[in-house]
């Protein structure tokens, strides 16, 4: 009669578990989002790049890594571009909340100089940096209910153009140093923004409506997560349509948020199925109201 595994082993099994299970899942999950962006670019006739920001957990503890964009997003961006043929569009995938400025431009201008056609595809929301990468796009794709955003400069955890009305709302001897040093880098932060934006706009544009929508995005007027709707875009003059591909949905599908105990949000899921006790094809019953 062959011996049980004694206690410490079982331990030793179930620890092992624990760490290779998250290992295994998440090299399936890597190759199913590598097919789902290969049928992505099989459907466009394209190079497909995702720039997919999600709080997921991907360590083997479990911790969730909340992402923006960064030098090594910027990085990996422009390895992808330059192995890229001249002669072949790109598609970018963004759904971000924005972050460095640094990462951000250098992605907008490799975007922007990538001779053939470049598509910012955007399913949800595309901040800050993510709108830079929209602009310097040839088109811009969206779901009908997705945004993108100003792109005001940010001095930490302030607005530039914020830090400028305070300095320059009062008299000089009653501003201290630290918000003249702030003020000085502000009014810089903004000239470089809105002569960045301007440089990929007149492509498109008149200098002089260049100028104005350049000066509308970067000087302060609405909330650095105010949202630009696709209607809002269009009034600009900005190439953006609401005919996303739905090979894109079943991408943001494999970037599943960080597991919570209770999930937030719950719907029944497609094929929608009649009310129980109600016949096909007929609506419910209303409930009387008093």
């Amino acid at each position: 009669m062959a011996a049980l595994p004694d206690l410490s082993s079982i331990i030793f099994l179930l620890i092992f578990l624990t760490f290779l299970v998250p290992m295994v899942t998440q090299r399936l999950l890597s190759s199913r989002r590598y097919r789902a962006i290969r049928k992505l670019e099989q459907a466009r006739n394209s190079r497909v790049i995702t720039m997919i920001h999600r709080q997921e957990s991907i360590s083997l503890l479990g911790i969730p890594l909340r992402r923006f964009i960064d030098v090594e997003d910027s990085e990996q961006v422009l390895r992808a571009i330059r192995l890229t043929p001249d002669t072949v569009p790109l598609d970018i995938v963004v759904h971000t909340p924005g972050g460095l400025v640094l990462a951000s431009e250098q992605i907008a201008r490799a975007l922007h100089n990538h001779p053939a056609k470049v598509t910012v595809l955007v399913p949800h929301y595309a901040m800050s940096g993510g709108t830079l990468l929209a602009l310097a796009a040839d088109e811009i794709l969206m779901d009908e209910n997705a945004v993108l955003g100003p792109v005001d400069p940010q001095i930490g955890q302030w607005p530039a153009s914020s830090i400028i009305k305070v300095a320059e709302s009062k008299p000089l001897e009653r501003v201290n140093d630290e918000t003249l040093i702030l003020a000085d880098l502000s009014r810089k932060a903004q000239a470089q923004m809105r002569e960045f934006v301007l440089g990929k706009l007149l492509d498109d544009f008149p200098a002089d409506r260049a100028g104005e929508l350049a000066h509308q995005l970067t000087s302060g007027q609405w909330t650095h997560d105010y949202p630009l709707t696709i209607e809002q875009l269009r009034e600009m003059g900005l190439p953006a349509k609401a005919d996303l591909p739905s090979e894109v949905y079943d991408l943001m599908d494999l970037y599943p948020q960080a597991g919570r105990q209770r999930p937030s949000v719950q719907y029944v899921p497609l094929p929608y199925r009649e009310p129980a006790g109600t016949e096909p094809g007929t609506a419910p019953a209303t409930p009387s109201r008093r």
